[in-house]
C-alpha cells in the first residue's frame, strides 16, 4: 500500500480522536442523534443498498437483503436508542466496612474509549457494519469502518452514504483490498471489532496486539446441529433446510455438520429433502436463491464435495426440477448433504460457509457430545428435542458461543443477547448490555471520606506496634 493511503488512514485516525477529546463531556443526546442518522441512513437508502447486495453477490433477494441487513439493523438501532439511558447510568458499588458509614463512595461509569475501527465481511455487509457501529456509537465513540472488498458496489455506495449522513471526525469508510485491511488492522484504535473467518482473526489480532488494541473477534466455525430422540424429525428439517440455504448458506452461525440418532438418519434426510424443495421447487432461476458470492468461493465448495466424494461420502444433491448446473456461470449451487464423512475430509475440518451439510449419526447422545467437544468451540450450537433433561444434558456438556433450541441461528437476532464465540470462535461481545459495555471503558470512581483514612487502618509509618506486628 502506497505510503500516502497509511497517512491517509492515519490522518483520518488523528481527526477522529481529537474531535472525541475535544468533545468530552459529549451530551447523550449527541449519541441518540448519531444512532437516528444511522437509521435514517439505512431506510431512506434501503432500496439501493439491497440492489447493491445483489448485484455484488449476482444474485441475493431483495426481500432476503431488507429483512436481514435493513429492518433487522434498524430495530437494532431502536433497541439501543430505548435502552442507552439504562446502560449509561454510574453503577453504585459497595465500599469495604466501615467507610460506607464514613462517608466513602463507590461507582463505575461507562465512558466512551474513543475511536472505535469496524472490520466488516461480505456475507451481511450492511448488517455487520451498521450493527456494531449502532453500539459503538451508543457507547459515545468515534467510528472507522472498513468494509469488505468483495462486496464492492455495497461497499462504495456505503462509503457515499456515510460521507452524507455524518462528519468525517464522527464516522469514516475506508475502501480498499487486503493491504488496505492489513493497514486498518494496525492502527492503534481504542477498539477494534472484526468478523470474517477464523484465519484471519489471528492475523487481526497479531496486529492489533501490536498497539495493545483491544478487539471483539466474531469469526466463525463448525456449528454442530444435535438431533435428539424426542425430535420432531419433520419440523427440526425444515428449520435446518432454511437456515442451511439463507443466503445460500454464507452465513457464520448455520448449521455446518448434523449430529443424528443412527436410526432417524434416514427420515432426517427425507425431512430436509422435502422442506428444501418445498422452500426451492427451482433454483437456477428462483430470485429466493443466493447466488454464491465469487467464483473462487464457489470453486471452492465444488472442491469440498469432491473431496468427499473422492474418500467415499454420499453425495446427495437436492435438485428438485432436476435442473443443469454445469451449463451455467450463476454461482446457484443446490443443498448438498453428505453421508458418511470422515475427519480427513475437508467438509468436516474447514468452515463450509455454503449450502453443504455433512452428516454424522451416533449410538448415544454422548457420542455427539464427546465429539463436539474434541474440536474447536463451536460459533453457535443447536439442539432439536423434547427431552429436557436430554437438552440440559447436551448443553451443560458442551461449550458454545451461543445456542437455539428447536431452531437454528435465531439467537442472533435476540437484542437483548450477547453475540459472541469462544476462542477459535471468537472472543467478546457485542448485542445486549453486554456490547455497550465491550465498547466502553469501566471507569472505576472512589471519593474518600474526610475522615483520614489511613490512619484510621493503620497504614501510615512508622508500623511498629500497628496490625503486622
Amino acid at each position: 500500500m502506497a505510503d500516502n493511503r497509511q497517512d491517509d488512514l492515519e490522518h483520518i485516525l488523528k481527526v477522529q480522536r481529537a474531535a472525541f477529546t475535544s468533545a468530552r463531556p459529549e451530551r447523550l443526546e449527541m449519541r441518540r442523534d448519531r444512532i437516528k442518522r444511522a437509521m435514517q441512513l439505512l431506510e431512506e437508502n434501503a432500496v439501493d443498498l439491497c440492489a447493491a447486495m445483489s448485484s455484488d453477490f449476482g444474485n441475493r433477494s431483495p426481500y432476503q437483503s431488507m429483512m436481514t441487513d435493513i429492518t433487522g439493523t434498524v430495530n437494532f438501532g431502536k433497541y439501543c436508542l430505548k435502552n442507552l439511558d439504562d446502560w449509561a447510568k454510574p453503577n453504585k458499588r459497595k465500599v469495604q466496612f466501615p467507610l460506607g458509614l464514613l462517608g466513602a463512595r463507590a461507582e463505575v461509569r461507562y465512558e466512551p474509549k474513543g475511536v472505535i475501527g469496524i472490520m466488516s465481511p461480505w456475507n451481511f455487509p450492511v448488517n455487520l457494519s451498521f450493527g456494531p457501529l449502532m453500539q459503538v456509537l451508543a457507547a459515545g465513540n468515534r467510528a472507522m469502518l472498513k468494509p469488505s472488498e468483495f462486496t464492492e458496489k455495497t461497499s462504495a455506495l456505503t462509503a457515499e452514504l456515510v460521507e452524507k449522513y455524518f462528519r468525517p471526525e464522527e464516522v469514516a469508510v475506508i475502501n480498499g483490498g487486503p493491504e488496505v485491511a492489513h493497514a486498518f488492522s494496525a492502527l492503534p484504535f481504542d477498539h477494534l471489532v472484526f468478523t470474517g473467518s477464523t484465519g484471519t482473526g489471528r492475523k487481526v489480532m497479531q496486529a492489533a496486539a501490536a498497539n495493545l488494541v483491544p478487539v471483539t473477534l466474531e469469526l466463525g466455525g463448525k456449528s454442530p446441529v444435535v438431533l435428539g430422540q424426542s425430535a420432531d424429525v419433520a419440523r427440526a428439517g425444515e428449520r435446518i433446510a432454511l437456515g442451511k440455504m439463507m443466503n445460500a448458506g454464507q452465513i457464520c452461525l448455520a448449521p455446518d455438520y448434523l449430529m443424528v440418532p443412527e436410526d432417524k438418519e434416514i427420515d432426517t434426510i427425507a425431512a430436509i429433502e422435502s422442506a428444501a424443495s418445498s422452500m426451492y421447487p427451482t433454483i437456477l432461476d428462483n430470485d429466493d436463491y443466493a447466488s454464491v458470492v465469487t467464483d473462487k468461493h464457489f470453486q471452492r465448495l465444488q472442491d469440498m464435495v469432491e473431496d468427499a466424494r473422492g474418500k467415499g461420502a454420499d453425495v446427495i444433491e437436492i435438485n428438485p426440477a432436476n435442473e443443469d448446473f454445469s451449463s451455467t456461470n450463476s454461482r446457484k449451487m443446490p443443498l448438498t448433504l453428505l453421508r458418511n464423512v470422515t475427519d480427513d475430509m475437508q467438509a468436516m475440518k474447514e468452515e463450509i460457509f455454503g449450502p453443504v451439510l455433512p452428516i454424522r449419526t451416533y449410538s448415544r447422545i454422548d457420542d455427539a457430545i464427546g465429539y463436539i467437544n474434541d474440536h474447536d468451540r463451536p460459533l453457535g450450537l443447536y439442539y432439536f428435542g423434547e427431552d429436557t433433561s436430554e437438552r440440559e444434558h447436551v448443553l451443560n456438556r458442551t461449550i458454545s458461543g451461543g445456542v437455539t433450541v428447536n431452531d437454528v441461528v435465531f439467537h442472533v437476532s435476540m437484542e437483548d443477547l450477547p453475540f459472541g464465540g469462544v476462542g477459535p470462535s471468537g472472543i467478546g461481545s457485542y448485542h445486549g448490555p453486554e456490547g455497550f459495555r465491550e465498547f466502553s471503558h469501566a471507569r472505576a470512581i472512589y471519593r474518600q471520606p474526610r475522615t483520614d483514612v489511613a490512619k484510621l487502618a493503620k497504614m501510615k509509618p512508622p508500623y511498629a506496634g500497628g496490625a503486622a506486628s
